[in-house]
């Protein structure tokens, strides 16, 4: 099985020539008129008209538009890419007005292809109706190619983390078109391979990572437990599904510039239950840190009346000491005071 013909991008030079084309075409149409005009005015009754004269400038006057159509408008950052009877010819590029083949016509299998993403290429006709209320906008797919830095934003997609939690995850992607030829001949839709591959290479990257930081999970593939997760790891992440959709579209002739997440949070079904979790976590900690203060302060507090001896206590009173302090440093109402009116023993 043979591989398919690699096709490398061919700019055409030296045609920005369109003005001084459509120069000499008025020129030559005023020349027919008035070679038309000149046959009318000098016909006699024996020769009605110069035949040879009236019949080349009426030629011209109808066929003589055809080589119009290889004039070409291009703004900046668009690319045009032409094939003659089928053959690839070169790619326009550069703003400015153009002259090619008439025979050439502009091939982009994207021009009609409108996702979640802005830069395309189009132009919008206004239909006015008879009755001059009803209008419409007609959109015409151009077969021009941007070369702008475009961004493509598909929706939310529900992937399962390296724990089999579900996560929802939007990525935004900064793409362009780099190399024309390969956009358009290597894949069959540039536009809709793009948006493939970014919702293949979200999921292949999410499900190495858990959401949040988890013991004894490998997510660098080196064999080694590390701190990484998608809530805290954002910045290795995003640069993760970069260089995986860049691996994927280079054939295709697609630069990823960025690469970006959007939007990141559990599955709904799961959200409540992760927020239990998450408040939980949080109760624990600050636990631990009320009961470690808690116990430096009756360390502090014991040490204080044994070095000024205000106080003589025995094990069990100190014991009972400890205990009341701790339940009133870590307790999460404020104590009653209990006034002893009697004796400490």
């Amino acid at each position: 099985m043979k591989d398919n013909k690699v096709i490398d991008e061919k700019i055409l030079k030296g045609r920005k020539i369109g003005g001084l084309v459509l120069f000499l075409y008025i020129l030559l149409f005023i020349g027919a008129v008035a070679g038309i005009i000149f046959s009318c005015i000098n016909a006699t009754d024996d020769t009605p008209q110069p035949l040879p004269l009236f019949i080349l400038c009426m030629a011209f006057l109808f066929v003589g538009w055809f080589p119009l159509c290889g004039l070409k408008v291009l703004k900046p950052n668009e690319a045009l890419v032409l094939t003659l009877f089928g053959k690839y010819v070169g790619t326009l590029k550069g703003d400015g007005f153009f002259f090619v083949n008439p025979f050439c016509t502009a091939f982009n299998p994207a021009a009609g292809t409108h996702l979640g993403q802005s830069g395309d290429v189009s132009t919008k006709r206004v239909i006015t109706a008879a009755n001059g209320q009803q209008t419409a906008n007609v959109e015409i797919a151009s077969k021009k190619i941007s070369l702008k830095v475009m961004t493509l934003s598909n929706s939310k997609q529900k992937v399962n983390d390296v724990l089999g939690n579900p996560v929802e995850v939007a990525v935004a992607v900064m793409w362009k078109v780099s190399n024309t030829a390969k956009a358009v001949f290597n894949v069959d839709n540039f536009k809709e391979y793009l948006s493939l591959q970014c919702d293949t290479a979200v999921r292949n990257v999410v499900k190495v990572y858990p959401y949040d930081v988890t013991d004894n999970v490998d997510t660098t593939g080196d064999g080694e437990a590390d701190d990484g997760s998608l809530r805290g790891s954002t910045e290795v992440v995003a640069r993760r599904i970069k260089e995986e959709i860049q691996s994927k579209v280079e054939e295709a002739g697609l630069e990823i510039v960025d690469a970006r997440i959007t939007y990141l949070a559990y599955a709904p079904e799961i959200a409540a239950a992760m927020l239990q979790r998450q408040q939980a976590a949080a109760i624990v900690d600050a636990r631990k840190l009320i009961v470690d203060g808690a116990v430096g302060m009756v360390e502090m507090a014991l040490d204080r009346l044994s070095e000024k001896k205000t106080v003589e206590l025995d094990e069990e009173r100190k014991a009972a000491m400890v205990s009341n302090l701790l339940v009133v440093l870590c307790g999460n109402k404020e104590a009653q005071p209990i006034v002893n009116s009697g004796s400490l023993y």
